[in-house]
């Protein structure tokens, strides 16, 4: 079964073609980094207007990679939430036209759950398995029973983790993406020259959660309260520093969270999902069976959606031609007693 797979959640014109949920036939990924990067972020009209110019050239190159037709497509699964409103209606009304034109079955896709199925696709894990998306708006630790049923242990109660790395980044014009240009300083860095401080959620309800928005302000706006005042303050020892203490806090909390649960199995997914230092530390964890994407499917792409779509397909839960785009996912976030 051969799934078209199409992603424009932000500013990835994805589309992908994937056979029986794992046989990656095509990936095309038409990024828009270039095209923010004098704004040093995403600029939701722009990204919403490349895409209505690309897709129709990303799913005709998608199909030519994968060296078949539309015709010999079985269904078709799209991103509809939860993102940039504008990008997913573009994404979403392309997919229907595409699903009417050909009498396709067709899926609307949680693109968070893509990311928590990502690694699955490569190097599948034995349900259930603690989950780590980590990506710009959704840090979640989770349990994931199967591919549709996600038991949220805990998220962050302010800024995500890759949010954190993108505005400390920006504020010192690091570079851009920010999530990469801080790894890439913090290889050449010490990350003991500043001691920022961690999460102090550590109990009761919020004792798999995570807070960033502490960390981020020390790091912009109280540099020398944490500084050990003999070392240099430059950009790779920043870098370092904080990097040290924004992944620590999630493998603490990933690390209690197998503790606690005996489940010895980890899936990882989301664009952080690709920082060397993350994965680093996660592979110290000792007696723990670990799942990485492969660096082309940590960031937003049509293949998880196209692998996760099938499985929706293939069980017979398909969408009609009346839903349509959501900015937000409620269904992600923890409720308290």
């Amino acid at each position: 079964m051969k799934i078209l797979g199409i992603e424009t959640s932000c500013d990835e014109c994805s589309v992908a073609v994937v056979e029986n949920g794992t046989t990656i036939l095509s990936n095309i990924v038409a990024t828009q980094i270039e095209q923010h990067r004098q704004f040093q972020g995403v600029v939701p009209e722009i990204a919403s207007r490349l895409h209505v110019e690309w897709i129709q050239a990303v799913t005709e190159t998608a199909l030519e990679k994968a060296e078949i037709t539309n015709k010999e497509l079985d269904g078709i699964a799209v991103t509809n939430r939860p993102g940039l409103l504008g990008s997913l209606l573009v994404g979403v009304n392309f997919a229907k036209a595409y699903s009417a034109a050909l009498n396709l079955p067709i899926v609307a896709v949680d693109h968070i759950r893509a990311h928590l199925y990502a690694s699955q696709i490569e190097s599948p894990l034995q349900y259930p398995y603690i989950g780590l998306l980590v990506s710009g708006g959704h840090t979640i630790i989770c349990i994931v029973h199967s591919y549709d049923d996600i038991e949220v242990l805990g998220t962050t109660i302010d800024d995500a983790v890759g949010e954190a790395f993108d505005k400390v980044a920006k504020h010192y014009n690091f570079g851009y993406p920010g999530g990469v240009a801080i790894d890439r300083l913090a290889q050449k860095g010490d990350s003991k020259v500043f001691m920022f401080p961690g999460s102090t959620l550590q109990k009761g309800q919020h004792k798999y959660d995570v807070s960033y928005s502490g960390l981020k302000s020390a790091t912009i706006n109280q540099l020398d309260l944490f500084w050990n005042g003999v070392d240099e303050k430059s950009p790779e020892n920043i870098a370092a520093s904080f990097q040290r203490v924004a992944i620590g806090t999630l493998v603490k909390k990933v690390k209690k969270a197998i503790e606690d649960t005996k489940i010895k199995r980890l899936g990882v997914g989301g664009g952080v999902a690709a920082n060397s230092y993350l994965r680093k530390e996660l592979l110290r964890l000792k007696d723990v069976e670990i799942s990485f994407p492969s660096m082309a499917l940590c960031g937003d792409n049509g293949a998880m959606i196209a692998a996760l779509g099938y499985h929706y397909i293939k069980e017979g839960h398909l969408d009609n031609l009346n839903f349509t785009a959501s900015a937000r996912v409620a269904a992600f976030k923890k409720s308290y007693p």
